[in-house]
């Protein structure tokens, strides 16, 4: 007799959430009640839920092994749902559940908005050159919206502390290090120690920031009636706080630049966006943001090393909770690879400044 546990994907028992649903959200109860894990996520799980005949997005945190300050539901349904009244395209919010025995960990569930994610090269072939550049630039014009938003006027004055926000995001990635570390990581300790001694004055501090902002943690889709490509929903706001805007710009450029761009970092999870792709080159997307932002871009060799050393970090974390067999989709087994290369492209770019 098959068990009835298997027709749900891991970490996800729709027969609980069903009669959660029921209780608390009847009109999202419909039936049948199916689900898909969503691929691609590193970190927090995606599912797409299937109620009847309406589709929506749950996100929970992952399997086992969840770092502290990270993987914060509340968070992520606080942030979109502020954002639901200004330009930058988010999913509407629907239902936050903070009680961990309904599905073993918090929860949330929002609208399923239309619009394709780009993560691979199947996928970015498909566009032509136009469409290609016409997607890289409404990424970059969709940042600088969400750097325009004035967080008080949306209730999110009190999202984040500001002051000192770059000391405090190495601090913050030293302390994840250190409760993933299964095995040497060469390197590594001096991009910490190199990071923390040079921070930079603070640009633009206390607007709102995604914290993970890359093109494959958005949906895109082509405009109908001219072909163009747009933005149609902004995802994953996990590590969403207020503080530099430069931080999500040398992230950007750390995924677009070294992991998409001809630097010996293959990435098992995302083989698309980036200039290798036929995509436009990172400087080119600095000049875009710059031109329809107010925060003044300057030099971001150190913010492009943070970037390098947070995503190291990030990737060893995935790394340990494989080795735990916590990890769900595919790509995970060879994660740990990149974390030698970005710790090395980190320290060249601060040798570089």
């Amino acid at each position: 007799m098959t068990d009835p546990a298997a027709r749900f994907p891991a970490g996800l028992d729709l027969g609980r959430l069903g009669a959660y649903l029921a209780t608390h959200r009847p009109e999202s109860a419909g039936e049948p009640l199916r689900a898909d894990l969503i691929a691609g996520g590193r970190s927090n799980l995606t599912y797409l839920v299937h109620a009847g005949d309406r589709d929506l997005v749950l996100r929970r945190p992952p399997l086992g092994h969840v770092l502290a300050t990270a993987h914060d539901m509340a968070r992520e349904f606080r942030v979109i749902s502020a954002l639901a009244a200004t330009d930058v395209p988010v999913p509407r919010a629907l239902l936050l559940c903070a009680d961990p025995e309904v599905l073993g960990a918090p929860f949330y569930l929002m609208e399923r908005v239309p619009g394709e994610v780009y993560r691979a090269r199947r996928q970015t072939d498909r566009l032509s050159a136009g469409q290609r550049h016409d997607l890289a630039m409404a990424m970059m014009d969709t940042l600088a919206t969400l750097h325009t938003v004035d967080p008080a006027a949306v209730g999110l004055g009190d999202f984040g502390r500001p002051d000192g926000y770059l000391a405090r995001q190495v601090r913050r990635w030293a302390g994840q290090l250190d409760r993933s570390r299964s095995r040497p990581l060469p390197g590594i300790d001096e991009l910490r120690d190199r990071l923390a001694a040079t921070v930079p004055d603070s640009t633009g501090t206390g607007r709102l920031v995604h914290g993970d902002y890359r093109l494959d943690n958005l949906l895109a889709a082509v405009d109908p009636a001219t072909g163009s490509m747009t933005v149609t929903g902004v995802l994953d706001w996990e590590m969403a706080t207020l503080g530099d805007p430069l931080a999500d710009l040398g992230l950007l450029l750390t995924y677009w630049d070294v992991l998409g761009g001809g630097v010996s970092v293959d990435n098992p999870v995302a083989d698309g966006p980036g200039p290798r792709a036929g995509f436009p080159t990172g400087a080119e997307l600095i000049d875009r943001y710059a031109a329809r932002s107010d925060v003044d871009v300057g030099p971001l060799d150190w913010h492009v090393a943070l970037g390098c050393f947070k995503l190291a970090v990030i990737c060893e974390g995935i790394h340990y909770r494989h080795t735990l067999g916590q990890t769900l989709g595919e790509g995970f087994d060879t994660i740990g690879g990149m974390v030698a290369p970005l710790v090395a492209h980190g320290l060249a770019t601060l040798r570089e400044a």
